[in-house]
C-alpha cells in the first residue's frame, strides 16, 4: 500500500496569515505544518485476558424418572436374556420348555411391575404376552403366546409345524420371546424365521400351486446364469503357484468342483455344469443342452418347505448351486437324494479329509470368496462387510432349520 500523500502547505498558509508580507517561510519549518490526508487514527491491539477461570461447570444429572426407566429396561433385558439362555438349554424337549416357562413366570411378572413404575408406555410399545411356549396340538407343533396360538399375519391361520421339526418350533418360539414390543412383530427383519415359515405354508396352501411353483422356479433359474460359484476371476500371471496363500482363482475352482461334483452325484446325475464367466468374459456362457431342464424339473419337485428354503438361500447367497447343496444335505425329506450315491460320495469326501460336511459356515464362505479375498487384502468397511457376512449366515441358518428335522438321514460313519 502506498504511503499517504503529504503536501507542503506553506504557500497556502502564509498569505492567509499575513496577506501583505512577502516573507518566505524557511524550508526547514515546512515539515511542522504538513498534514496527511488520512485522518483515521491508528488503533493498537488490546490484549484481553482469558475469561472464565476456575473449574468447568458440572455435567447435567439425569432425572429420577429417567434413572428408574433405565434401570427397569436393564433389568428386563437381563431377565429376557436369562430366559432365552434357558430356552436354548432345554430346547431338546417340549416338556422341558414348559417347565422353563413356568419357572420364570414369577421373575418376569416382577420385571414387568418394575417397568410399569418406571415408565408409561402404550400398547404397541409393550408386548401383550408374557410367556412363549411350544405345544403339541392335534399331531402338530404350535407356538403359543401365553394361551394364544401364533397365527399367520395375512391369512390368520394357526401356524402348525410337523412333529419332526422340534428345533424349528423352538427357534420360532425363541424369536418371538426376543421381541420386546408388539410393534417389533410388524418388522420383517426382526422375525425372519416367521416370514420364512409363512412362505413355506403359503406355497403349501396356494390355490394355484402349479403357477406358484413355476414362478419361483423361473426366478431361481435366472441365478444359474450368474451363479456365484460359476464366475471365476482372471488368471494372475504373476502369482506363484508354490506360495502359501492361494490365489482367488484357485479358491473359486475348489468351491466349484466340490459343489458341482456333489450335486451331479446326488441331485442331478448325468449332467455337467460349466462356469458361466471365466476370466475376462463379458457375457455368460449358456449351460449344455438339457442341464437347465434337469435342474428345473428338480426344483419343481421339491416339497413346500424345501422350495421355500431353496428360495431364501439362493436370494441370500446369489448362488443356486450352494443353496441346492444345502437343501440336499440337510432336508429330512431327501430332496431327491440317492442313498447309494450319498454313501459313496461321503466315503470319497472322508478320504479327502473334510468329512463331507457342508453347513452354514461352508456355504457362506463359498458364496463370499471374492469379498473375503478382497477384504483380506484391502480391509473391510465397518458396518458393511461384517454385517453382510452375518446376514448371509443367518439366512443360511434359517434354511437349514426349515428343511431339517428328526427324520433327516444322518451321515454314516
Amino acid at each position: 500500500m502506498r504511503p499517504a500523500a503529504r503536501l507542503c502547505l506553506s504557500s497556502i498558509l502564509t498569505p492567509l496569515r499575513n496577506p501583505t508580507t512577502t516573507k518566505t517561510i524557511p524550508t526547514t519549518t515546512a515539515a511542522s505544518v504538513t498534514r496527511a490526508f488520512h485522518t483515521t487514527p491508528i488503533t493498537t491491539a488490546k490484549v484481553v485476558p482469558v475469561y472464565g477461570t476456575g473449574p468447568p461447570p458440572r455435567a447435567p444429572e439425569p432425572s429420577a424418572e429417567f434413572v428408574a426407566e433405565e434401570r427397569a429396561e436393564r433389568e428386563e433385558r437381563l431377565a429376557r436374556r436369562r430366559r432365552q439362555a434357558e430356552l436354548l438349554r432345554h430346547a431338546g424337549g417340549i416338556q422341558g420348555l414348559r417347565r422353563d416357562a413356568h419357572a420364570h413366570a414369577h421373575a418376569q411378572t416382577q420385571g414387568q411391575t418394575k417397568e410399569q413404575h418406571g415408565k408409561k408406555s402404550s400398547g404397541l410399545k409393550r408386548r401383550f404376552w408374557k410367556d412363549v411356549s411350544v405345544k403339541e396340538v392335534d399331531g402338530s407343533l404350535e407356538i403359543h403366546l401365553d394361551s394364544r396360538p401364533l397365527r399367520h399375519p395375512t391369512t390368520k391361520a394357526i401356524i402348525r409345524l410337523p412333529l419332526t421339526k422340534p428345533h424349528l418350533a423352538h427357534a420360532l418360539a425363541l424369536e418371538w420371546d426376543s421381541l420386546t414390543s408388539a410393534q417389533q412383530a410388524t418388522k420383517q427383519h426382526l422375525i425372519p424365521l416367521t416370514s420364512l415359515i409363512c412362505r413355506a405354508l403359503d406355497i403349501a396352501n396356494s390355490p394355484t400351486p402349479e403357477a406358484t411353483r413355476t414362478e419361483i422356479t423361473t426366478t431361481l433359474l435366472r441365478y444359474l446364469d450368474t451363479d456365484s460359484l460359476l464366475c471365476f476371476a482372471p488368471v494372475d500371471p504373476d502369482h506363484d503357484p508354490s506360495s502359501s496363500s492361494p490365489h482367488l482363482r484357485e479358491l473359486q475352482e475348489q468351491a466349484y468342483e466340490s459343489t458341482t461334483r456333489y450335486l451331479t452325484t446326488h441331485a442331478w446325475p448325468g449332467i455337467s455344469i460349466i462356469p458361466v464367466l471365466d476370466g475376462t468374459a463379458l457375457l455368460p456362457v449358456p449351460q449344455s443342452p438339457g442341464t437347465r431342464e434337469v435342474i428345473q424339473a428338480w426344483v419343481m419337485g421339491l416339497s413346500p418347505f424345501e422350495l421355500a428354503g431353496l428360495e431364501r438361500a439362493t436370494l441370500a447367497g446369489k448362488s443356486l448351486l450352494a443353496a441346492a447343496r444345502l437343501i440336499v444335505e440337510w432336508s429330512e425329506e431327501g430332496a431327491g437324494k440317492s442313498k447309494a450315491a450319498s454313501t459313496g460320495y461321503q466315503n470319497q469326501e472322508k478320504g479327502e479329509g473334510n468329512g463331507g460336511k457342508f453347513g452354514v459356515e461352508e456355504a457362506s464362505r463359498a458364496v463370499s470368496l471374492e469379498v473375503d479375498w478382497q477384504t483380506g487384502r484391502w480391509g473391510e468397511v465397518e458396518d458393511t462387510h461384517d454385517v453382510q457376512k452375518e446376514d448371509v449366515r443367518r439366512q443360511f441358518g434359517s434354511t437349514v432349520l426349515l428343511v431339517s428335522g428328526q427324520g433327516t438321514k444322518t451321515k454314516s460313519g
